[in-house]
């Protein structure tokens, strides 16, 4: 799929209704569609990985697409950055903690940016090193657990 394509996919999906649920939980209603996560999982699945579309998508500025570029983009060549960009870029919870969960946890920084970020005041820098460590804590059964301890 091409950027157009994609973006075209996310306005035939939107919600207005959505959208106005999303505020009442905090979520900035600028530049969002109302997209559920199901369907922005769909459309990630016809993309596959591609880092190229995804920082496209995240340039874009629009909400679900941001959400979308962490789904399809490759941690194998995210730059830390890149994670640094992103993370500023976040004005909202989810998708601070979708990028956390559908990518950063897979980049080779995930344990160094959650020590860093958790000790940045920035609103959801700071939110997303601790949410970084959740995820890592959850989803990464490899690590020795004394990695972990440098979190507590």
């Amino acid at each position: 799929m091409q950027y157009t394509e994609v973006l075209e996919e996310l306005k035939s999906l939107s919600d207005p209704e959505a959208v106005v649920g999303m505020a009442r939980f905090g979520i900035n209603p600028e530049n969002t569609y109302g997209v559920s996560i199901p369907n922005l999982r769909k459309i990630a699945k016809q993309i596959s990985k591609d880092h190229g579309l995804s920082e496209q998508l995240w340039r874009s500025g629009i909400h679900e697409a941001k959400i979308l570029a962490s789904m399809v983009d490759d941690p194998h060549l995210v730059t830390e950055a890149q994670l640094e960009r992103w993370v500023k870029d976040c004005d909202s919870w989810d998708v601070c903690d979708q990028c956390c969960n559908n990518l950063f946890k897979k980049t080779r920084f995930s344990f160094q940016k959650a020590i860093e970020w958790s000790r940045r005041s920035e609103e959801f820098v700071k939110r997303a090193g601790f949410v970084l460590m959740a995820c890592l804590a959850v989803h990464d059964k490899e690590t020795d657990d004394s990695r972990f301890e440098q979190f507590f």
